[in-house]
């Protein structure tokens, strides 16, 4: 008979327990998933850095980089990847006209290599997609409509509700289509994920809070199993 207390008694506990978190522009995810990180004591990996200390790193960073909204070609976000990879010691192929093949590969073996150490909490990526069948990989979507993304963006970001409209149409689609190039998968497709929340409809604390619990009882449940 399995023990039920032993995940939440070794240090082992955490080795593989993941939450991956794709968020649409203003739902709030540059603020929520590093949150979270720290309400699990898990390490948080964002699409540029990793900060296992302080959300206050990522608060503004709602939108995409230059090389981000791009996309055309992906070097850019090959190059950016890099700060990720290299945190968790994984080499990093050079930049330079980089396959879409070769970049899927490195976008794969960083998530990867997250949930096969210390897992963490993983911020974009298309982390669900390369994690989907994990057994505990907890999957999360934050969205919600998009005029109250717009204001919600534009208070964590201090933007002009005209910056922020034209951030939210040049991020959504970019993101959209890097998932749809390298995985043939729309982020926005509600089967990937065992928890779509609507972030807009309440506060940044509580949505951490739902979250939490839903990955905490997601995880007792696998570990019964």
């Amino acid at each position: 008979m399995p023990d039920n207390d032993a995940s939440n008694s070794t240090p082992a506990a955490a080795v593989n327990r993941v939450v991956t978190v794709s968020a649409t522009y203003g739902a709030a995810g540059s603020v929520i998933a590093p949150r979270l990180a720290e309400r699990l004591g898990l390490p948080f990996f964002d699409r540029l850095i990793q900060n296992t200390e302080s959300h206050k790193a990522t608060e503004l960073v709602e939108r995409l980089t230059q090389a981000e909204r791009e996309q055309a070609p992906p070097a850019g976000i090959l190059s950016s990847l890099a700060n990720l990879t290299s945190v968790l010691g994984l080499p990093v192929p050079g930049a330079e006209a980089e396959p879409r093949g070769q970049l899927r590969r490195q976008v794969e073996t960083s998530v990867n290599a997250v949930a096969g150490s210390s897992g963490g909490v993983i911020l974009g990526r298309a982390a669900a997609v390369v994690l989907a069948g994990r057994p505990l990989a907890f999957h999360v979507r934050l969205s919600g409509p998009a005029d109250r993304r717009l204001a919600r963006a534009m208070s964590i970001e201090g933007a002009t509700e005209e910056e922020a409209r034209t951030r939210q149409a040049d991020t959504d689609k970019a993101w959209s289509r890097f998932v749809s190039r390298l995985f043939d998968k729309d982020p926005a497709d509600p089967n990937l994920y065992h928890l779509v929340l609507d972030t807009t409809a309440l506060p940044l604390d509580a949505c951490v809070d739902v979250i939490a619990t839903a990955a905490q009882s997601f995880w007792g449940s696998a570990a019964g199993q």
